[in-house]
């Protein structure tokens, strides 16, 4: 009897550590992002693409309704996640960029604490020696395989990993994913759109690759569960730049700047909670630093918000900034730089060279973009409008994020809003003045910062168009 209770306590003794170590141990990282996805067309952000894994993950953690990135396009966004910096600091601000020599990323952070540091999907970074990163990926999309194998052997070697999906939709073609589900007639355009046939086929096509993104995060979801890691696992969900339609992707505007951002930890974040903290994908690296039990470098330009996450405070950043690069990218203008800086009211646009024409692929390539300059030409004064508001940009724009969410009404003209330019003007340039940026001589030198990727995969598909990497 006495031997028979020992043994009862010994068993409840070990359920008890196992329970601890299982709680307190390092807790696993899952990145996932999307490629080219304006935050305001998923359903859980009150868009008309049905994203239910979106929403499962937004009834499980915290929803962010106030994140950003720092550059609207493909490479210098990844380049910003993952070493912490902003683009000009790192190097990486053009697209098809590489970071400087001897910058670090989270790999170089967290493989000290004892993760292994994967990344499965679209790259666009360089040079390997900067990001380390145990790669893999079938085209440019996750390799589910892999990513069930990561986290077996995760779980047999009880070992924490660091982990980043990263899908390549929906960027262009838009060939995947079932677009009957939305008819082309009935799709509700944003108003910074031009309603064209044209614009519709496509939005219809984009909203259904959305879908097809949302059913790739519920197989890595789904993994989890498998692999009984969900509860110690803290999941970020992101929508990345804008779609690569007029006035979203390449621009400043939130539409292009803006991202989702959803956290789930069990335990650690309240289940169903919202925050309108501002974030920044620069602060993604030191918040998972810290998670993990290190210290964040100082050197990172970003700060964790992982007091945030576990609901600890309200508040996180009171600017954000942006940054686009035209030259060296498909059909840009050479060159035409752009920095923005946003507040909780306001957002202070400052073209760099106001007197050259904006152009970038969407302008000069898109079905969409030259449907509108068709209508334009064909007398349709709204579409010579719309052509004209993307093509030229005045020096200076304010707008009141408030009042026009979608930065249509310029105020920067009127005389009530001189001090709010000045004060805003005054934080744009003395982050530019930390960053080294040079404004106009910074985007005459953008060249310098591009070509050393290598070859560029292009994605494959049966029967599909390949996707560029852009």
């Amino acid at each position: 009897m006495k031997n028979s209770s020992a043994f009862v306590f010994a068993i409840v003794v070990v359920a008890l550590i196992t329970s601890v170590t299982a709680e307190d141990g390092p807790p696993n990282f899952v990145f996932i992002n999307a490629d080219d996805l304006t935050f305001r067309d998923l359903s859980v952000y009150g868009g008309q693409a049905h994203t239910p894994n979106f929403e499962r993950l937004a009834a499980e953690g915290m929803q962010f309704s106030r994140c950003f990135q720092t550059a609207p396009m493909c490479s210098p966004t990844r380049h910003n996640i993952y070493t912490g910096l902003y683009p000009v600091k790192s190097g990486a601000y053009p697209n098809h960029t590489f970071a400087k020599e001897g910058t670090k990323s989270i790999a170089h952070y967290l493989k000290p604490l004892g993760y292994r540091v994967a990344l499965s999907g679209k790259k666009h970074i360089s040079p390997v020696e900067v990001f380390p990163f145990e790669y893999s990926g079938k085209g440019n999309n996750p390799d589910m395989e892999v990513i069930d194998k990561l986290m077996a052997e995760s779980v047999i070697a009880d070992s924490p990993f660091c982990l980043f999906a990263c899908s390549n939709e929906p960027h262009t073609p838009w060939n995947l994913g079932d677009a009957s589900k939305y008819p082309s007639e009935k799709v509700t355009l944003p108003d910074y759109l031009l309603d064209t046939p044209e614009t519709r086929e496509g939005f219809s096509k984009y909203l259904a690759e959305i879908t097809y993104y949302d059913s790739q995060v519920g197989q890595i979801l789904d993994l989890l569960e498998k692999h009984g890691l969900a509860e110690n696992t803290l999941v970020l969900l992101t929508s990345e730049q804008g779609n690569s339609m007029p006035f979203a992707k390449w621009t400043l505007y939130d539409s292009g700047l803006q991202t989702a951002m959803i956290g789930r930890w069990p335990g650690k974040i309240a289940a169903g909670s919202k925050s309108d903290a501002m974030i920044e994908y620069v602060d993604v690296v030191p918040t998972f630093v810290e998670a993990a039990g290190g210290k964040p470098s100082a050197v990172l330009d970003g700060r964790s918000f992982l007091s945030v996450l576990k609901g600890e405070a309200e508040k996180h950043k009171n600017e954000v900034y942006g940054i686009m690069t035209t030259k060296g990218i498909i059909a840009g203008s050479d060159t035409f730089g752009i920095r923005s800086v946003r507040d909780d009211r306001f957002k202070l646009i400052v073209n760099l060279t106001p007197e050259i024409q904006f152009t970038n692929a969407c302008s000069e390539k898109s079905p969409e973009f030259l449907s509108w300059k068709r209508e334009a030409e064909s007398g349709n004064e709204k579409a010579a409008d719309y052509v004209k508001r993307y093509y030229w940009r005045p020096a200076v724009e304010l707008y009141d994020i408030q009042a026009d969410p979608l930065e249509w009404t310029n105020l920067a003209d009127k005389p009530e809003h001189a001090e709010t330019i000045a004060a805003l003007r005054g934080k744009l340039d003395a982050w530019m003045k930390d960053q080294g940026d040079l404004g106009q001589e910074t985007e005459e030198k953008a060249l310098e910062r591009q070509g050393r990727s290598g070859k560029k995969k292009k994605k494959k598909g049966k029967g599909k168009k390949a996707k560029k990497a852009a």
